[in-house]
């Protein structure tokens, strides 16, 4: 996928949980654990909003894109 997800970087700069991550943006352990990972298809602008204002960070320091290395 030519998407990466870099929460997990973003969350280690601020030194923020995911269980305090969470519990600020309203989203479960679970569904911010897939979103960290990389294990998700989409993401809702909405929590995309939330996670953005609780880290202080825009949506280009969460999601990169890289091309496929096939195109």
């Amino acid at each position: 996928m030519a998407i990466i997800l870099r929460l997990d970087r973003v969350m280690a700069d601020r030194k923020m949980s995911l269980k305090e991550l969470s519990e600020r943006v309203g989203v479960s352990n679970v569904n911010l654990s897939k979103i960290k990972t990389g294990k998700i298809s989409a993401i809702r602008f909405s929590t995309l909003d939330a996670i953005c204002k609780t880290l202080e960070c825009q949506p280009g320091d969460i999601l990169e894109y890289r091309p496929d290395e096939k195109e």
